[in-house]
């Protein structure tokens, strides 16, 4: 993972937070946002990838906050934004992208349990996150951003909770931006397209890894979506593959 941290970056001033900052995307997230000059605070549940990422971005100069949590618990979520606050003093953005996959089957074949954590992690992490999110952001007309997916808009069959957790995080982002409109608090969601990640190897077992883009090369809309250059965006959903920066 090489770090590069830019002179000129646009979000020198920002405190940004990232659930599932270990792997994948997540990974690629916290990377592009220390490049361009932000703190970055990430959670995941492994430690040792946490630390790993932790590692190259203080290595190369940046701020960097790693906390081992869970954010189905609501302790957990809550531990790490008290820590991220001590820490930087305030948070400008939020990334709500952990998730896991499920199986993928009929609905008469999916596993109760399965179904359970799959909506627990990808939508009630998402909610518990954004509850501890909103009167921090607040106070620095912030944003949230939510990782949705190319079945997030839709039902697909046999793609069990991941599908429905993913349409009921759209909806989240929508009831969110509508709620905190007037609070100068944007929420929008992205749909960051095939990633070479193992969520999507998982997914596609047969496809060839080569034939898709790594995560790095899909960040542009998440640094757009925590600058100022988005301070009037909300409620939008975006296909990170297809986003052009606006004109000016």
């Amino acid at each position: 993972m090489d770090v590069t941290i830019r002179d000129d970056g646009e979000l020198s001033d920002r405190v940004i937070m990232i659930s599932g900052g270990s792997r994948g995307l997540g990974r690629a997230l916290a990377r592009r946002y220390a490049e361009e000059g932000a703190a970055v605070s990430l959670c995941a549940r492994s430690e040792d990838d946490l630390g790993e990422v932790a590692d190259h971005i203080r290595a190369a100069g940046g701020r960097c906050l790693a906390i081992p949590a869970d954010v189905s618990s609501a302790d957990d979520v809550e531990r790490w934004f008290e820590a991220t606050s001590a820490t930087f003093g305030r948070v400008d953005a939020v990334v709500n992208n952990a998730s896991v996959l499920g199986p993928l089957v009929p609905v008469e074949d999916h596993p109760e349990d399965a179904w359970r954590r799959v909506m627990e992690v990808n939508l009630t992490g998402a909610f518990l996150c954004a509850r501890a999110a909103v009167p921090r952001l607040r106070r620095t007309a912030g944003s949230l951003i939510h990782v949705s997916s190319g079945v997030g808009d839709h039902g697909r069959p046999e793609w069990g909770a991941y599908c429905v957790s993913k349409n009921g995080l759209e909806a989240l982002s929508e009831m969110l931006a509508g709620e905190l409109a007037d609070d100068g608090v944007r929420s929008n969601a992205v749909d960051p397209g095939a990633m070479r990640t193992e969520m999507r190897a998982a997914a596609y077992p047969e496809e060839d890894p080569g034939e898709v883009p790594p995560p790095y090369e899909v960040t542009d809309v998440f640094v757009y979506l925590a600058s100022e250059r988005s301070g009037d965006v909300t409620g939008q959903r975006f296909r990170a593959q297809e986003f052009e920066p606006p004109a000016g």
